[in-house]
């Protein structure tokens, strides 16, 4: 009997299409974790570049820079990951 917690395109995978499924979503996962990380770094650089936006003369903000870039790195890997790790596991164990 199929079960019946799988999507319906994923009933009838063969042995190799599995193993390409759960790599993808063990990606998935991956890259979550690196956006959680990427967020928390760029929370913590949000402290430094409130000082370097006060402190610096001109156009030279390197803080505020890669706070921008973290921020951004963050956001495509949450993207990513989401769109990686879709559908439903069988174990929920990592």
């Amino acid at each position: 009997m199929a079960n019946a917690l799988l999507p319906i395109e994923e009933r009838n995978l063969t042995p190799d299409d599995v193993e390409r499924l759960d790599k993808r979503r063990r990606r998935g996962q991956l890259f979550l974790v690196l956006c959680f990380q990427s967020l928390i770094v760029a929370t913590l650089l949000t402290l430094w570049s409130g000082q370097d936006l006060t402190l610096s003369p001109g156009w030279a903000h390197p803080v505020v820079y890669w706070n921008a870039i973290t921020f951004t790195a963050a956001l495509v890997f949450g993207i990513v990951g989401i769109r990686l790790k879709r559908g439903s596991n069988e174990f929920l164990s990592y």
